[in-house]
């Protein structure tokens, strides 16, 4: 099978761990951009891909480049791709267009004018044509202008690849399941201890932590991809590889517990769970964080996503006081980490952050933080370490 160019879509911070992702599952010539990264593979790598990637949001097949500055000269490009190949006349299409030019405003008058250019292609050849299908279409092409630069590719994955297929059940905001495998990753999180989240909502933290901790393929619970309706679709090929990468499945030997004070979040993260064909790994109580003390021995690895919404019943400031008092307190030995946009509220806290990362969720500016909790006090740690290192100035004073 040929090795062609594809592009794996991301969140803004999450390129280097894409990169990442992709080169250990194999891919070659991988190039980082912006909010997205490139590489080459074949059929079975891009079906690979689309089962294993944690951090992609879709991965991109360009099958066609030209330059256009007006509606012509973009009708006459995409003209230029013979569409027979690709779907017939009895099939359904839609394009999504993503437009960043000073020739084109609107991208939805370029999805119409790409629209009209399939079309009449196929008007013309053999008097039928296919229709547009927004929910459900069998081929989804994207056009992405750059200034007077047209790319045309297909999108082999069709819904968003944080879709994962467990999650059915919601609270308000959740925490979109690629951010969230992001989080975990750039946390250094790789199943090596206890893992826990202490407000946990709908689950998706303890998802994806237990996923990456067995190495289970993200999107093994997804109903389907786009690439299954192409007329180059090889289902013996896609589960000779969904089988391969089962068997890449390990074991985990620690926990990974998830608290939340509300009795609706603590179900619907629990029907999540079990969708996921996860409950052999997590386990999920109904307890307030701030009620609650570190249980597990060893280093307890901590990652969640608490409210920082103005509009919401909360006292802001006391409540990332609470976060940082608990801490401080209660969880000895922890690296902690959390997202917020938030970031007057942060300031309450009370701890200085190891680690502060820029990152975005949704359209909110947000940073992710790390804290590290030590067993004892700091200075005590650092004094014994020092102490250690030069044995003779200690006795010596």
């Amino acid at each position: 099978m040929e090795n062609y160019k594809m592009i794996a879509k991301t969140f803004f911070g999450f390129e280097e761990i894409l990169a990442k992702e992709l080169q250990l599952l194999g891919a070659q010539e991988v190039e980082q951009g912006v909010r997205m990264v490139s590489f080459k593979g074949d059929k079975g790598f891009m079906y690979k891909a689309n089962l294993s990637l944690r951090t992609a949001l879709k991965i991109l097949k360009p099958i066609y480049f030209f330059k256009a500055t007006n509606e012509q000269a973009l009708y006459k490009g995409v003209s230029g791709v013979n569409w027979s190949k690709l779907i017939n006349a009895n099939q359904t299409f839609v394009i999504d267009a993503t437009v960043h030019s000073e020739y084109f405003n609107h991208s939805e008058f370029v999805s119409q004018k790409c629209k009209d250019a399939i079309v009449d292609q196929f008007r013309e050849r053999t008097g039928q044509r296919p229709s547009i299908d927004k929910v459900y279409p069998d081929l989804r092409i994207n056009i992405h202008i750059d200034k007077d630069q047209v790319s045309v590719a297909l999108d082999t994955s069709g819904n968003s690849l944080h879709q994962r297929g467990y999650r059915t059940a919601t609270n308000i905001a959740p925490i979109n399941e690629v951010l969230a495998a992001g989080i975990l990753m750039l946390s250094g999180w790789e199943g090596q201890g206890h893992f826990l989240d202490p407000m946990c909502g709908s689950g998706t933290f303890l998802a994806e932590a237990a996923m990456i901790a067995c190495n289970i393929p993200v999107n093994i619970n997804r109903k389907e991809f786009a690439f299954e309706k192409w007329n180059d679709w090889d289902n013996e090929l896609f589960e000779s590889i969904n089988d391969s990468l089962l068997k890449k499945v390990r074991e985990f030997h620690y926990t990974i517990k998830g608290y939340d004070k509300a009795p609706s979040a603590v179900q619907k993260a629990k029907a999540n769970i079990k969708n996921a064909n996860l409950e052999d790994y997590i386990t999920i109580t109904e307890e307030n964080f701030f009620d609650t003390e570190k249980t597990s021995q060893g280093k307890l690895h901590m990652v969640f996503n608490p409210p920082y919404d103005e509009r919401l019943d909360i006292h802001m400031e006391e409540f990332y006081k609470n976060i940082g008092d608990t801490l401080k307190k209660n969880y000895p030995g922890t690296d902690a980490w959390f997202i917020t946009a938030n970031l007057e509220a942060l300031k309450f806290v009370g701890l200085k952050p190891s680690r502060k990362i820029k990152l975005f969720n949704a359209s909110l500016e947000a940073r992710l933080v790390k804290y590290e909790m030590y067993e004892g006090s700091k200075r005590t740690k650092f004094a014994v370490k020092y102490n250690q290192e030069n044995p003779s100035e200690t006795h010596n004073s």
